[in-house]
Formats: structure tokens, sequence, C-alpha cells
């Protein structure tokens, strides 16, 4: 027979696991997710906490950093909510339900989802309409094996949680413009993301690899542009920021490049500058084989708590000079806080004056100690959004 005192205990045992039980995966997961909030970089601890995301897509305009500034052009009560829901792609006449139709034919401000997974492979360059978001949260979507992304005289863009990689160059043809329009497009290179005369665009969490010619291009003019939170990998050049040596008007050029993972098998340009000024900072560069950071002409850099991980064998310093000018008047390379491992060195430009990024209030953002780095980039890329509400 169970004694009176022995049948309370059990009774306790019973009623603290049931406590348990109930009560504290939902205190952990409050404190996980807390935890995991202080271990973010600046954007994703601005949206990423809030576990209604999904119905608040728009709360993440108001988290871009840097040259970008706050996308707040891109949300408001005239807002088009779009949902992608045809994989296929017809770039003279697109249909209602792909993506082209939501990117290229709708002129107003419109919010791009999807509907479920997808593989789109477009027959055509997909020219992006000024005001337009493509949010792939979510869901896993690839733009993949044929022609990819260009930003052609447009403003306002956000680009954000899409795979985009295999991109292969294309003849010139006939093709929906950015105007809503039938334009003629001349040959393309291979690019994941091309940018020509394109302003305020904001480039995030997306995975670029493989591509026939480079994965990103800010080219013609071009400027307050914010890369940040992708990975770029298993590509030989990665990005390039100016047109061609002799274009002078990217000289007004500004870029952010910021929490960005480069590499493994990434060769160079991570990026190389032509004119104008970038700020690089907080990004992870897990080997290169010819260089990480290049120029040509009059660049200006400042390079600053990154994380340069050099490669076992192959050129260990990050920098290159087109035709070895390492300290001429034109040149302005700059290292402030970066951490080198596995012998990697930084030429940086004699006379040490560093020039600032000079944000304006909603642009500017706090670097922090190139420690926190590896944290800061884990989730570099396409997030891995659960079903239920973390991202």
């Amino acid at each position: 027979m169970i004694s009176q005192n022995t049948s309370c205990v059990l009774w306790r045992f019973v009623l603290t696991i049931t406590i348990v039980i109930f009560f504290i995966p939902k205190i952990s997961c409050a404190k996980q997710f807390k935890l995991m909030g202080l271990n973010m970089n600046m954007i994703d601890r601005c949206w990423r906490p809030n576990p209604k995301w999904r119905s608040q897509r728009q709360q993440i305009a108001t988290c871009s950093i840097g040259y970008v500034g706050k996308m707040t052009n891109n949300i408001g009560n005239d807002l088009i909510q779009y949902e992608v829901t045809d994989p296929n792609d017809d770039p003279i006449n697109p249909k209602l339900g792909t993506l082209r139709y939501g990117a290229s034919v709708i002129q107003n401000k419109v919010w791009i989802t999807f509907q479920k997974d997808m593989n789109i492979r477009l027959i055509k360059p997909l020219l992006i309409s000024s005001f337009t978001t493509i949010d792939g949260r979510g869901v896993n979507v690839h733009i993949a094996n044929n022609a990819c992304l260009m930003i052609f005289k447009a403003t306002n863009i956000i680009i954000h949680s899409i795979r985009i990689h295999h991109c292969k160059a294309q003849a010139s043809g006939m093709v929906m413009g950015p105007n809503g329009k039938v334009i003629h497009l001349g040959p393309v290179d291979g690019d994941a993301i091309r940018l020509v005369t394109a302003s305020k665009i904001w480039i995030d969490h997306n995975t670029l690899n493989n591509c026939e010619d480079g994965l990103l291009d800010v080219t013609r003019g071009s400027s307050n542009v914010t890369i940040s939170n992708n990975w770029f990998r298993e590509q030989d050049k990665v990005m390039l920021l100016g047109h061609d040596d002799g274009y002078v008007r990217d000289k007004n050029m500004k870029v952010t490049v910021v929490y960005n993972h480069f590499g493994p098998n990434c060769n160079q340009r991570m990026p190389r500058i032509r004119h104008g000024y970038a700020h690089v900072a907080n990004n992870l560069y897990l080997g290169w084989m010819q260089y990480a950071i290049g120029g040509s002409m009059g660049p200006s850099l400042k390079s600053e708590a990154n994380l340069f991980i050099a490669p076992k064998g192959g050129s260990k310093e990050v920098t290159w000079r087109k035709n070895g000018q390492i300290n001429g008047d034109k040149w302005e390379f700059h290292s402030v806080r970066d951490a080198f491992e596995n012998g990697a060195s930084f030429a940086v430009t004699n006379g040490g004056r560093v020039q600032k990024p000079n944000y304006s209030k909603e642009e500017d953002f706090k670097v922090v100690d190139v420690k926190s780095v590896r944290s800061l980039t884990r989730s570099s890329g396409v997030l891995q959004c659960s079903k239920t509400s973390l991202c």
C-alpha cells in the first residue's frame, strides 16, 4: 500500500513534469529568440524577431542601412500586393500570375511574393520596374539556368531572399521593359543581377553563385546602393562597381557592402571598384584566388571591421590595383579595424587619410567589432524560414 506521504510526493512529481512539458518550451523558445536577436546584425534585428513578419512584410522597408537609405518609398496605402503563382515566363506578353507580369508590367508600387516553392527559368532578362519589391521569404525560389535580373533606369527596388544562379549570356531581342512596354534589349552578359543607371537599390539576403560572367554589376551611373546579408559563392568574378575605366559618371557612385559572406571558391572582385566610393564593412571573406578587393582608375574604399581569411595556397594579399598602382594620388584604399587570418595582408594607401562614408541620419549604422563578424554573417544568403513564424 502506498503511504499518504508517498502519494503526495508522486502527485508533486507529476505536477512538476506537467509544468515542464507545457510551460518550459515556451520560456525556452522566448529566451532562445531573445538570444538569437542579440546575435543578429542591425538589419535582421529590425524585423526577424517579429513573429508576425509574414503578415507585416512591409516592416522590412524600414530596416535598410547604408547608402540606399530607408525604403519607405516602397510602401504605403497605394501598395499593390502581387503573388506569383506561375513559374513560366513570356518575355513579350507576360501572363498574370508570373514574375515578369508583377515586376515589369505593373507600374505602381508593388510587393511581390510567391505562392509556393518555384524554379523560374527566364527566357530573357527580367527588367524590374521602379518601386518594386521581390520578396522570396518563406518559400524557396530559384531564378536559374538562363537569363537573370536587370535593373535598368529604375529606382527604389528591393530584391530579397532569392536564389539566383547559373545565369547565362543572352543575345539581343525584344522584351517587356521596366516601363511596361516592349523594348529592344541588346546582348547582355551572364550576370545574376546587373544595375544600369539605377538608384536606391537594396539587395539583401540572396544566394548567388555559378554565373557565366559575374554575380552583381553596378554600372553606368548607378548609385545609392546597399548590398547586404548575401552569400556569394562558387564564382570567378563576383562584384563589379563601375561600367568601365572610361565611364566617368561612375565617379558619383556610392555603394555600401555590409554583412555579406564571400566564399567558398570565389576568385576575385569582392568588389572591384573602378570609380566612386565603397564602404565595405563587417563582411566575411572565406578565401580568394587572385584577390578580394581590387580597383582601377581612382576608386575610394573604406574597408572596416571585415574578417579576411586567406586561402591556404595562392595570394595572401587582399587588394589588387590595376597596373600595380599602389600609392598613386588617385588611390584611396584604407583598412580600419579589419582582422586577417592565415597570413592575409592589406596594402593600404600611404598618408592615413581615411575617407568617411558621410552617411545621412537615415543611412548611418554602427560598424561592430570584427570579433562579431562570424556570428553577424551566419545567416547570410536566403533565410531558412520555418513553416510557423520564425525566419
